[in-house]
């Protein structure tokens, strides 16, 4: 490849797969420089984001652990044993949102913010002398997004004794900075649960019990009995999986036109779930059908009427396994 043009040579490189390319570097130094590029990370990145690069990301007391998806199957694939590149006690590690192979995570016995690849296994700490990036579960908020310039940006919402303060760190500068925020009063009690953050179409969205700081009405689903509403990005629109019931389970996928809600389709009711299963469901759309997922694999399928599209997305780990589903990309934490 010594005589190729550098365009050859880079639009072949962006289609190797991710943990290839960390051996690419040490090919030479040309190559070294080339794979460190904003453009070359950035396309790279986007060629990856398919399903085949998408892997589940399961962490218990003990170990943690990478699995692929099979399709074909619609079930995990062998998992991959994954050392944590950063001091931790067990249990410790709680994953708060992802983006493009990166994850935000928070170390609970440190309150600290990381971003971390695990398939480059670099990983940068947020946390500074002056008590920013320090995350307070149940209290605090966290988005990760990608603003227009490719800066990979962490939102943070903290709420301390009735007050808040909404800070924005930037990858590129390695900096936090205060910005407005408004919301209302009664929103900052702790009474609130605010949801990891969703970015779709250049805004991030909170669930916040059964409201929406932006004010956008929940979907109406019946109140009694358990109501869970997860959100998803899909091709850059707005879905929510709602799930509602007791004896059984109902779970609708909706999705936002304007400032209404559209249901999109609804599965059967189904047998109870016990709250351990509950609390760590996947839900991911491929080629027709609807899978529900949990740490032991499908649940149950449903076929879907409407036209294809992929999409996977990761709910919150209440108790056992934590994790995340993320795309392997070689996006650095740090610049």
């Amino acid at each position: 490849m010594a005589d190729l043009p550098i365009e050859t040579i880079f639009e072949i490189l962006t289609r190797v797969p991710a943990k290839v390319l960390g051996r690419s570097r040490s090919v030479c130094k040309e190559w070294y420089v080339l794979l460190s590029t904003r453009d070359f990370i950035r396309v790279h990145c986007s060629r990856s984001l398919v399903s085949s690069n998408q892997r589940v990301l399961l962490i218990d007391d003990l170990t943690c652990s990478v699995h692929p998806i099979i399709f074909q199957s619609y079930d995990y694939g062998p998992r991959s044993i994954v050392t944590l590149p950063f001091d931790h006690q067990d249990n410790d590690v709680s994953i708060l949102s992802h983006l493009n192979g990166l994850l935000c995570v928070c170390l609970n016995h440190t309150n600290e913010l990381l971003l971390w690849n695990p398939t480059t296994t670099a990983f940068k700490r947020l946390s500074t002398p002056d008590s920013l990036g320090i995350y307070i579960n149940n209290l605090d908020a966290v988005g990760l997004y990608a603003d227009d310039a490719d800066d990979y940006k962490v939102l943070h919402i903290k709420r301390r004794c009735g007050v808040y303060e909404s800070y924005v760190y930037s990858m590129e500068l390695n900096f936090w900075r205060n910005i407005p925020f408004l919301t209302r009063q009664e929103y900052l009690s702790p009474n609130f649960y605010w949801s990891p953050g969703t970015f779709c179409g250049g805004t991030m969205y909170f669930t916040l019990c059964e409201c929406w700081f932006k004010e956008i009405s929940f979907p109406p689903v019946p109140s009694t009995g358990f109501v869970q509403g997860v959100l998803v990005n899909v091709k850059n629109e707005l879905h929510m999986f709602a799930t509602t019931g007791w004896f059984e389970i109902t779970i609708d996928l909706w999705t936002l036109k304007e400032d209404y809600w559209i249901k999109v389709l609804s599965c059967p009711p189904i047998p109870p779930i016990s709250l351990s299963l509950w609390g760590d469901i996947t839900h991911y759309v491929t080629n027709g059908n609807w899978f529900v997922m949990t740490k032991l694999g499908k649940l149950f399928t449903i076929e879907m009427d409407t036209k294809p599209f992929e999409i996977l997305y990761p709910v919150t780990w209440f108790r056992g396994y934590k994790g995340a589903v993320f795309v392997e990309t070689v996006v650095s934490p740090s610049i």
